[in-house]
């Protein structure tokens, strides 16, 4: 256990060490804050276009953030040799590599904690198209960010400390005490959307599930990075995370049931991929058994699907592709964790949902390790 905690935490400060992450840090903050400041004339939804482009910059900003983590922490260390030594000792390669995602994961909380304390100083300081930005507020802020900076030059000069990480670590200090001060401010402007005057709490969870999505990338990137470089990790995990941004719609609609995705009493039938008579045997199908009169039949609602109408629906090619759902369950849905339409209005984000999030997170992350470490069990050293 020692030994795991060793490895995690000077991955940890091999990663806030970088000077990468220093920049991709301070820059994801300011523009967080910054986004809250600009005139959007969007007729009183600027506080929800606010909300949505922070959620959208953590995301981002945690994607590279995974990437290069993973590639620092483990493509370099195998690269560079560093890997062979500590493999060397009484260390496991499953320890290693599971001590690195750990490191990687603390630095990922990290970074994402100090976008969240910008958000939630962003979502105080939105305002409408009647408002105006808060100047003190926003020199409060950039005030601590750059306090931060002046703190990590100062151990740096006179106290022969590492300049990045002592910023690094500032910086999550200054930003939370700068919120603090900021939430307590008295502001001029007035959300549209019942959280007046105050940072909306909402976002909590929000980020919460974002930082789930950033696990689930970390995990991938370091199963990438048992094997490919930097560049490479980066290419598979950027076009793993677009197809999970659109799996909704090019798997998971076909993976469905036809009867359970199309509506007969809407356009979606005649937008389908079906032909006349599949939409004919469909629309008879569903019509018969559908106790809603919804236009579709729900989940709960196939068990009055008849023997010879489920063989008539299977033969006629609307019972889901079976490799569309070979692929949906593999390319991690990523729009189950981005809940911006979840702050629309007075809405709130379930815990209950919170908590079945984590659980596909913790089963996705499980099933990446494992990948990473099949990849890793036979990779020569050298």
């Amino acid at each position: 256990m020692r030994q795991f905690v060793t490895i995690a935490v000077n991955a940890f400060m091999e990663l806030v060490r970088q000077t990468v992450f220093l920049v991709l840090m301070a820059v994801s903050s300011a523009f967080i804050v910054f986004l809250a400041n600009v005139y959007y004339f969007a007729l009183g939804d600027d506080p929800k276009m606010t909300k949505d482009s922070i959620l959208a910059v953590i995301f981002l900003a945690g994607l590279f953030g995974a990437v290069l983590s993973a590639a620092s922490s483990v493509a370099h260390e195998i690269r560079s040799g560093t890997a062979l030594a500590v493999l060397s000792k009484p260390v496991g390669r499953v320890k290693f590599l599971t001590a690195k995602f750990a490191g990687v994961a603390a630095a990922l909380t990290l970074l994402t904690y100090v976008n969240l304390t910008s958000a939630l100083t962003a979502s105080k300081l939105a305002f409408t198209s009647y408002g105006e930005p808060n100047l003190t507020a926003l020199a409060v802020f950039y005030g601590a960010m750059a306090l931060a900076f002046a703190i990590g030059g100062f151990n740096n000069f006179f106290l022969n400390r590492p300049f990045v990480s002592d910023a690094v670590l500032a910086l999550a200090l200054t930003t939370t005490v700068a919120f603090l001060i900021i939430n307590f401010m008295e502001t001029r402007f007035m959300f549209a959307e019942g959280f007046e005057n105050r940072a909306d709490p909402r976002l909590i969870p929000a980020v919460l599930l974002i930082l789930f999505a950033l696990w689930m990338l970390a995990g991938l990137a370091i199963a990438c990075a048992t094997r490919l470089d930097l560049i490479p990790t980066l290419a598979v995990c950027s076009a793993v995370f677009i197809l999970g941004l659109m799996s909704d719609y090019l798997f998971g609609r076909h993976a469905e049931p036809a009867w359970r995705t199309f509506s007969i009493k809407t356009e979606d039938l005649k937008a389908s991929p079906w032909n006349d008579a599949q939409r004919e045997l469909l629309t008879s199908v569903v019509k018969s058994h559908d106790k809603n009169e919804s236009g579709r039949l729900e989940p709960g609602e196939e068990s009055s699907l008849t023997a010879e109408d489920l063989r008539s629906l299977k033969a006629a090619g609307l019972s889901g592709s079976w490799s569309a759902r070979l692929i949906y369950t593999v390319v991690p849905n990523w729009q189950l964790f981005w809940m911006a339409d979840a702050l629309k209005g007075t809405n709130t984000i379930p815990t209950a949902y919170v908590l079945r999030a984590f659980v596909y997170m913790a089963c996705y992350l499980a099933a990446a390790l494992a990948l990473a470490l099949l990849l890793f069990e036979n990779r020569e050293l050298s």
